[in-house]
């Protein structure tokens, strides 16, 4: 019999002994379970992306003859978490077990079905879904678990989705933090204000994937007005910043905001012919924090790139 394989992120969940597993060194760079839910004992995480704002779709209730009855298109904080179990455990322990640690963490449940209570495959191929190897979801055998929480004020989505390959367990963890998306783009009167108030500028702007110094399209708005600046003052020279939050551990993350704030640039010069001359670059990983490594609010302002006037 034919089987349709769906990439899936990992979920954080469970606790032995009612403590949360700590990370396991097989983990991604970069990554790191979901503050406050945890992973099922001995998994590593085989997937990560974070992203300020996204979309995700939740499911609230089953298919039915191959149609969402209950679908929900979320905007904001998106998370996906995939994960591989240790040898042993079965789907529905690894579920249970993911269900448990939302429930103690203030969700409520929406849907929990398996396969054929779910719809069978039309709900898998709507899973927002990390690409094989990192996740794997057999649309012929899976669980899936989706629930909301309601605290101060904002809304948050959690689904679970649990699978195997070739008999090993994979699970993702996908939350989303109901927000609205932060205007995060300062022109070039912003930026040359900022420099001569304050001798630098935070920038949110320019997007990176997890992990990677490559530049995002999406950036592109942001490097506009950066060379719109530098071009309409011939004689200014800035340093080109990288920031990032804490997790991932010091040598990681100054090597990443290194790269970062080198690739922003490289883009100015190759893209704009700013003089190389003008830029310099550094990165400073964790160093200088505008919020709090200890939650996902503060992580979030921590991560940007700045330009500084020397």
């Amino acid at each position: 019999m034919l089987r349709r394989l769906f990439a899936v992120a990992a979920f954080a969940a469970v606790m032995t002994s009612g403590s949360v597993a700590m990370a396991d060194n097989g983990d991604v760079a970069g990554s790191h379970d979901y503050a406050g839910i945890g992973r099922f004992a001995g998994s590593v995480i085989t997937g990560y992306d974070a992203k300020d704002f996204d979309a995700a779709l939740i499911q609230a209730a089953p298919f039915k003859n191959g149609k969402a009855q209950d679908q929900r298109r979320l905007e904001g904080r998106v998370t996906r978490i995939a994960y591989k179990a240790a040898a042993g455990p079965s789907i529905l322990e690894v579920s249970r077990n993911y269900e448990q640690q939302l429930a103690k963490a203030g969700f409520k449940t929406l849907l929990a079905c398996d396969t054929d209570a779910c719809g069978g495959i039309p709900l898998t191929e709507n899973v927002s879904a990390l690409p094989v190897p990192q996740m794997w979801l057999d649309g012929f055998d899976y669980h899936y678990f989706s629930a909301r929480k309601q605290e101060g004020g904002r809304d948050t989505y959690a689904s679970v989705v649990v699978s195997k390959n070739n008999d090993e367990i994979y699970a993702q963890l996908t939350v989303v933090q109901i927000n609205a998306m932060d205007n995060k783009m300062v022109d070039a009167a912003a930026m040359s204000k900022g420099l001569g108030d304050k001798g630098h500028i935070a920038l949110y702007g320019i997007y990176f994937d997890t992990d990677k110094t490559t530049l995002k399209p999406e950036s592109r708005p942001t490097l506009d007005e950066i060379a719109k600046l530098l071009k309409g003052q011939p004689k200014l020279a800035v340093y080109i910043v990288g920031h990032t939050d804490s997790q991932g551990g010091y040598d990681y993350n100054m090597n990443l905001s290194r790269g970062r704030a080198q690739a922003v640039a490289a883009d100015l010069v190759s893209h704009y012919g700013i003089d190389k001359a003008r830029l310099k670059t550094a990165g400073v990983g964790f160093l200088a924090p505008l919020g709090s490594n200890a939650t996902e609010d503060g992580r979030a302002l921590n991560r940007r790139t700045e330009l500084v006037e020397p």
